[in-house]
This record gives structure tokens, C-alpha cells and sequence, in this order.
């Protein structure tokens, strides 16, 4: 805290703990300190958001709307990859920070700052996650994390803190897990969710239907594709971020997207966490079908054994790294072909396809029939099998011989 901070951008919500930090910076540096506000999708009053950092002793307010920007060049970039972290996690939190961080060097910039300072804990990977970005974009910028520095370490320190500076505190009853949203999901995790035998209450979630109380008719819909990335729904062109939230929609209405795990964090332990994710559910398995058809089966093969790097690579906040722009290339480079129509029943918290087509289509019924056909001799079947099982067989020849151990 010795250091010489001219001027603070600080990534600000409008929550207790960026209020704090703001006033924080402030009576710590003795600096103009900027709140930046980043509009991902998350439902927030931007007008009560700017008063109260203004209110708070901000130098300037700054909200940028980075909805479509979040979309098309987060969020589809990581769909065309089919990214999922640990087999579950659609890595709803993990995307929407690197945005948050770019736009935030940018307004460093603009202002003429020469720091920049997150609310994220000391314990978590959204700390990991800012910094990681801040340096890649910015490696001379001055990074300032609060909650690894400062001794307000409870929520009581922080509510006699906000009181003492005249931070209004809600009254209401502090919720007993954390949320965090954007366009992409919403998540909880801590308080009550922290025994995973614990089943999470049924009004936490705020977005999706339970899928028992969803419609118990099935909603189709069509999706079209250009390239890898969803351009259409029911043969309507959206833009991305208008296409995503319409599939929230749908989905939340119907129950889809729910997941309840316990995943590996970055800076080494277990946590359990709890997600709704409908529109960004329903396009991965719609993209996965547009690719059945139009993907090389070795290019699609050698792409998912990348999957699970790259979503790794996301999760621990290396967007702005060489290797994950070297793996976008190649998987971007597999994308030409993917274009095409997706046609998917949604229905009580499940989400299934009932047609795909393309004219970019690798599959042809002539050569998968099995009727009679002219393009396709049964008998080439036999020395592909032979040649195909020669190593077996001589292994099994050599252990019959003993001259295996």
C-alpha cells in the first residue's frame, strides 16, 4: 500500500463490497477513484448504480453496455469449441471476465489512470482471472486487490465500515449465498450451498422454472447456423446477444439449464457451485448436432481431445494467452463447414434433437443405407477387419506361445 497511485479505475457493481472498496481506495490512496460498471446482461438499475457510486465519492462513473460484444466475441467463440469445464461447468462466470477486464484497461486508458483495482476475494478465480487479463492487455498498470490487503475480512467489518461513511446498507437480510449474472448464467455458491449433500432451496433459483412445474407440453424450435456460430431462431435472423436471450427464455421457461456441482478452483480447492445456464445449454447441444453432420470425424475427434485444455485454459483465466488464441485458430479454422439447421424439443428440463440439415452435409444416405446399394462393396468390410485386427492377433499368438510376459 506504499505505492503512488495517480488515478483508480475500479471494476464497480454497486454492491456492499464495491462501495467499500471504493471508499476504501479513496481514504487509502487519497486519489480520484473511477467506477466502471460493465452491462453483461445482468439485471441491474444502471441509473440507481451511477447515483450511488457518485454518491460514494466516485471521480466519474463510467457503464458500458458490452452485451453484444460479450456475445459474439466471448461467448460463440467458446460455443464453436463446445467449451465445458470438468464435464459440466458451461463456464458462465469464467467468460464474462475477461470482457470486464478489457474494457476496464480501456477505460484506465481513456482516463489516464495508472491503476486498477477488482472486488474479487482472496480465496476464488476471479481474482486470477482480472489480473491474468489486466496483465495481458496492460503490463505496466498497477493492480490493486482489496480483499488481499485490507483488514475488513467479515461482512460485519464491511456493514460498520459502509455505516461510518454514510454507505447506505439495505436493511434486508443478507442472502445466504452469493450470485453472480450476466447473459450467459446466473450463479450461487457459498453459505448455505457449502455442504454438497445439501440440496439448494427452490426459491434460490431466479431464473428457471423447476423442470416439474414447466409446461408439460414440449416446445421445437429451429436454430440456424453459419460457421459454427447460431445466426437464426425459427428462421428469424438475431443478432447474438438478442439470439442468447430469446434462448434464455425458452429455456428458462422449460426448465433447462440447471447444474449442481462440485468443481476443482484454480488456486487449489473444492467448491461447490450451482448454475443456471438455459440459452447457452440449448445452443451447445445444437451446435454438437450441426457439427454430426458437417465435422470430419478426424478433425472432430482431434478437436475433442483440445476440449477439455481449452475449457481449462478459460476457467483459469488464460483468454489473453497465446495458447488458447493458437487453439481458437484451429478451432474457428474446423468451423467452415458447420452451417446448417438445428430443429430441438425442449421440454421439462431436457433438451434433445429431432433433425439436422445442411448443404454442407458429409452425410449421404447412399453410402449409410442399408439397403442395396452401388457405392459401397460389403466385402471390402473383410481385409479392413483383417488388417485391422493383425496386431491383435499376433499378440494373442505370442502370449499363447509363452513368449509373453
Amino acid at each position: 500500500m506504499d505505492q503512488k497511485m495517480e488515478k483508480i479505475v475500479l471494476a464497480y457493481s454497486g454492491g456492499l463490497d464495491t462501495s467499500v472498496i471504493l471508499k476504501w481506495l479513496q481514504e487509502t490512496y487519497g486519489c480520484p477513484v473511477i467506477a466502471y460498471a460493465a452491462d453483461v446482461g445482468q439485471d441491474e438499475d444502471w441509473e440507481l448504480v451511477r447515483q450511488k457510486a457518485l454518491d460514494t465519492g466516485a471521480s466519474d462513473v463510467v457503464i458500458r453496455d458490452l452485451k453484444e460484444d460479450f456475445v459474439r466475441d466471448f461467448v460463440f467463440p467458446m460455443l464453436r469449441a463446445n467449451a465445458i469445464y470438468e464435464g459440466v461447468y458451461l463456464l458462465g462466470t469464467s467468460i464474462a471476465r475477461p470482457i470486464i477486464a478489457r474494457e476496464q484497461i480501456r477505460v484506465a486508458k481513456e482516463f489516464g489512470a495508472d491503476a486498477v483495482s477488482h472486488g474479487a476475494t482472496g480465496k476464488g478465480n476471479d481474482q486470477v482471472r482480472f489480473e491474468l487479463s489486466y496483465m495481458a492487455l496492460n503490463p505496466s498498470i498497477k493492480i490493486i486487490a482489496p480483499w488481499r490487503i485490507w483488514d475488513l475480512n467479515s461482512r460485519n467489518k464491511l456493514i460498520d465500515f459502509a455505516r461510518k461513511h454514510g454507505i447506505h446498507v439495505p436493511v434486508t437480510k443478507a442472502k445466504p449465498y452469493s450470485m453472480d449474472a450476466n447473459l450467459l448464467h446466473i450463479s450461487y455458491e457459498g453459505g448455505i450451498l457449502e455442504d454438497p449433500w445439501a440440496e439448494p432451496p427452490r426459491d434460490m433459483f431466479t431464473w428457471t422454472k423447476a423442470p416439474e412445474d414447466a409446461p408439460d407440453k414440449p416446445t421445437t424450435i429451429e436454430i440456424g447456423f453459419e460457421q459454427g456460430n447460431p445466426v437464426t431462431l425459427d428462421g428469424e435472423r438475431l443478432t447474438p446477444a438478442a439470439l442468447l436471450a430469446r434462448l434464455n427464455d425458452l429455456g428458462a421457461e422449460n426448465g433447462v439449464g440447471r447444474v449442481d456441482l462440485v468443481e476443482n478452483r484454480f488456486v487449489g480447492m473444492k467448491s461447490r457451485g450451482v448454475y443456471e445456464t438455459p440459452g447457452g445449454t440449448i445452443l451447445r447441444t445444437a451446435h454438437m448436432a450441426m457439427e454430426s453432420i458437417t465435422l470430419d470425424r478426424e478433425v472432430m475427434h482431434m478437436r475433442d481431445g483440445l476440449v477439455p485444455r481449452y475449457s481449462e485454459l478459460i476457467y483459469y483465466g488464460f483468454w489473453f494467452s497465446p495458447e488458447r488464441e493458437l487453439l481458437q485458430g484451429l478451432i474457428d479454422e474446423s468451423q467452415t463447414n458447420v452451417t446448417g439447421t438445428v430443429r430441438l424439443k425442449i421440454y421439462k428440463g431436457n433438451c434433445w434433437v429431432t433433425g439436422r440439415k445442411s448443404e454442407k452435409s458429409l452425410y449421404l444416405p447412399e453410402f449409410a443405407t442399408f439397403e442395396e446399394d452401388e457405392v459401397y462393396s460389403q466385402k471390402d468390410a473383410e481385409g479392413f477387419i483383417r488388417l485391422q485386427g493383425l496386431r491383435l492377433k499376433i499378440r494373442s499368438m505370442i502370449q499363447r506361445s509363452g513368449g509373453g510376459h
